[in-house]
Parts: structure tokens; C-alpha cells; sequence
């Protein structure tokens, strides 16, 4: 699942991968002092087929007008499709397809500043790029993973940055005008199945790791000193789990007078963390398996497998305490002396210190929503 960081027609779009082998688009509507996601449009990719990834071509979180918005998907026969939304917002339209691995297309994924470039990564291990304009032959193929490819991601603040990750237990460093020889290597103890450039912080790489949990990396060093060293500012493992996804919150906390606890949504600005502190701040467990509006119950602790706990080698991470208020009765999230809010003002009192990510896990089916502090 992916949020598209622009909006369309007015609404906020979530695009959802499925195991049916479709494409599906969600807008986020109000209804009756709450919010849902409304299905309102569908793309079926092949038959037989599992969708198993997908990318939105505004990672910038920026579009010309003149430029199309645009989706590559991955399925489990090798194939990627490049499809394009329509004008008024409405639906998906294909453009293209073509065989790209042998086996499963585990990722796709658009380069962020020529939106005309993808990435995709199959179990064959192979890593390739492709200039949707001419897609029948790859621009490049790399075989530097030893294992197949899960993850891949432009960065969206730096020109010419990749990540990669793969069952291989590394993630690679690239700089794209040069994909011979990755700009460093790092072993992560753990097969790297999704991969997030922090939203706002240019060197932040968010690593979920299958079982070796997730990571935070600082690559500071390396993208701005071309030095071969990218830093753990944190790790976290969940115990008797698989960290499959893991991403970043585009919000941002705001400090607040004491007398004020309320939770509004808003952006933040550009700022460079350091590397402190993670509570647990909700724990979800999906119920059902329909493709509407998710159905979540709130859980206290870890569905009875005991709290996560700091990895050896972790930073700074402090106990884990979720909250206790019920997500389904509608009641706002208090998080003492902090706000997420709506308004340039608010920018004045920015505490860049905090950041918010999510996980979900297999076997235990559980969503994570930690709050980071690094002041």
C-alpha cells in the first residue's frame, strides 16, 4: 500500500497491491465527523497473477502540471506494468507491460526525478532499470545482490541516490549515473523487504528487516562526505515476528503550552534529527480480509507476545508504554505537551525532534505505530 503524496480531485489516494492481481485506488472521504476509504477504482494486471508492489510517480511530493500521474506495478510473473490516472482522477488506464525477471517481480519502483526511469527487483536477483519510453530492453542489469531483490526506493530529496535491499541481507547504496559498483554496502542481519527515505530528513533510511526487526540508518556521511560508512541510529526487533513493511508518518509533532494536549494533522518542515529515543505509541490487529475501509481492533500490549525490545547495538530506545484509549470510539490521541498541526504558525514551534513510523509484522499480524524521539 502506498498513499500517493499529491492529491487527486481533491482527495487524498491510497494505491493497494492485491493478491488478485489488481491494482486498486482508495480516496480518503469524510463521513459523519470520521474519515474512510472509498474504493472508486480498480485495474486488474493479469490473470493468475499476484500484484505484489507498486509506486506512485510523485515521491517528491511534487508534480508539473503537464506531467501525468503515474503508477508502476510488479507481478508474480515477472511483469511490470506502468499505468497512468486519468485527468479528472477518476480511473486507472494501462500503458504498458513487459516481462522484466524471470520469476517474481518482488519491486518496482519510479526514479523520483525522471519519473520516465524504474527500478524493479525479481527473485532471479537480478536488479534492473528501464526507461518506460522504450521499455523492451533494460537499461542496465545488475546482478550485486546474491539473493533476490525485495526492496528499492529513489531518494526523494537527493538526485541520483538509490537504495536497495534484498533477501541477501544487505542494502546498497547507488549513485544512478554509475550502477556498476554500488556507493556502499551494508549487512543488515536480516532480509531487507521494504526500504523508506525519511520524508523529511535527506539521510534518514528506514530498513524493515524480516527478523532482524527494523533499523534507522544515518547516511549523512555518505551522501553528503561520499564516505563509505552509514551509521545504525536505532534498531528494534519484535520478538517472534517478521517486520515485512515499514514507513514513515509525512506529520510532524509540534511543542504545546502544557495546558494543551490535543492532536490536529498537519506537514512539518525539512530539519536534520539526531538519534534518541522509540515508544510504542498503538499496537493494531487487522480483523477481516475484505479490500474496504480496514476494520482494526486496538490491542494494550503485543497480541501476548511480550513488548519489543532494543536489538544489542540500539540506541537510546526507552521502554515500550502503548496507550490505552479505544481507536473505535473516536476519541483524539493525547500525547502530553505535543500537537500535530494544520498551519503555517504552527511551524514556529516545531518540535523536529519527533518523528512517527509504523511497522506490521507477520505471524502476528500486527501494525505498530512508534513515536521516535531523537532530541
Amino acid at each position: 500500500m502506498k498513499w500517493c503524496h499529491v492529491p487527486v480531485a481533491g482527495h487524498a489516494i491510497l494505491g493497494v497491491a492485491d493478491a488478485g492481481g489488481s491494482i486498486e485506488l482508495l480516496r480518503l472521504v469524510e463521513s459523519e465527523n470520521t474519515y474512510m476509504l472509498q474504493p472508486f477504482s480498480s485495474f486488474a494486471l493479469e490473470k493468475q497473477c499476484l500484484a505484489l508492489s507498486l509506486d506512485w510517480s510523485t515521491g517528491k511530493a511534487d508534480r508539473a502540471s503537464d506531467q501525468p500521474l503515474k503508477v508502476i506495478s510488479s507481478d508474480s510473473r515477472g511483469q511490470l506494468h506502468l499505468l497512468k490516472v486519468t485527468e479528472a482522477g477518476s480511473r486507472l488506464q494501462g500503458v504498458a507491460t513487459w516481462q522484466a525477471h524471470h520469476f517474481e517481480a518482488w519491486i518496482a519502483a519510479f526514479n523520483y526525478w525522471q519519473t520516465e526511469i524504474v527500478y524493479s527487483g525479481g527473485d532471479d536477483g537480478l536488479l534492473k532499470g528501464w526507461d518506460t519510453r522504450t521499455p523492451d530492453t533494460s537499461v542496465f542489469s545488475s546482478k550485486r545482490h546474491s539473493m533476490g531483490v525485495c526492496s528499492i526506493q529513489s531518494n526523494p530529496h537527493w538526485e541520483d541516490l538509490l537504495a536497495t535491499g534484498s533477501y541477501d541481507e544487505h542494502v546498497l547504496l547507488w549513485d544512478t549515473r554509475n550502477m556498476q559498483q554500488p556507493l556502499l554496502d551494508m549487512a543488515v542481519q536480516g532480509g531487507v523487504w521494504r526500504l523508506r527515505w525519511h520524508p523529511f530528513h535527506h539521510h534518514l533510511l528506514l530498513a524493515a528487516c524480516m527478523h532482524g526487526g527494523f533499523r534507522i540508518f544515518n547516511c549523512q556521511k555518505a551522501i553528503e562526505e561520499k564516505q563509505e560508512v552509514c551509521t545504525v541510529s536505532a534498531s528494534y526487533t519484535l520478538p517472534n515476528s517478521l517486520v515485512y513493511g515499514a514507513d514513515w508518518s509525512w506529520l510532524n509533532f509540534h511543542l504545546l503550552p502544557q495546558t494543551q494536549q490535543s492532536l490536529h494533522l498537519g506537514p512539518s518542515p525539512y530539519s536534520d534529527p539526531g538519534t534518541r529515543t522509540a515508544d510504542v505509541v498503538h499496537s493494531w490487529k487487522a480483523i477481516g480480509q475484505s479490500l474496504g475501509p480496514p476494520s482494526l481492533d486496538h490491542l494494550s500490549d503485543h497480541d501476548g507476545e511480550g513488548p519489543a525490545k532494543p536489538q544489542s547495538g540500539g540506541k537510546g530506545w526507552t521502554s515500550v508504554q502503548p496507550l490505552t484509549e479505544d481507536m473505535e470510539s473516536g476519541s483524539q490521541l493525547h500525547t502530553p505537551g505535543t500537537k500535530i498541526c494544520d498551519g503555517d504558525p504552527c511551524l514556529e514551534t516545531a518540535n523536529l525532534d519527533i518523528s512517527l513510523l509504523a511497522t506490521c509484522s507477520f505471524y502476528d499480524h500486527v501494525l505498530h505505530l512508534w513515536k521516535w524521539d531523537n532530541s
